[in-house]
């Protein structure tokens, strides 16, 4: 080999260093960025977990209004059937009674014209 030769060599060396170190270089910048967006992840994730823990909360606190809302809707229509119950059971006595009386003797009865066609 020629001293030419021997330059040559020496160029494609300190080319080769060169693209080695700026392909290093990049190397390193794809892992910063890859540790950056780790953490990203990582914040994200606990920023969720905490979102998620504060909306069960709510909805913990909503469920359990909801209930007391409508246990009070169920005490109030127990309450408003049971009345309707008494009405009607007391409406249902005095038409039983009528009828009653009725049967028993139709021309005493007032109230009702008995006819025969």
């Amino acid at each position: 080999m020629d001293e030419k030769g021997l330059k040559a060599i020496e160029e494609m060396k300190h080319q080769m260093g060169i693209l080695v170190e700026d392909f290093n270089h990049k190397l390193d910048i794809v892992i910063e960025g890859h540790q950056m967006l780790a953490e990203k992840i990582d914040t994200t994730s606990n920023e969720l977990k905490e979102d998620i823990k504060n909306l069960d909360q709510r909805l913990m606190k909503t469920e359990a209004r909801l209930d007391k809302k409508i246990d009070t809707v169920e005490e109030r229509l127990n309450n408003k059937i049971a009345a309707v119950e008494g009405n009607l059971g007391k409406k249902i006595d005095a038409v039983a009674k009528d009828l009653s009386e009725h049967r028993a003797d139709t021309e005493v009865h007032r109230g009702y014209k008995v006819s025969e066609k």
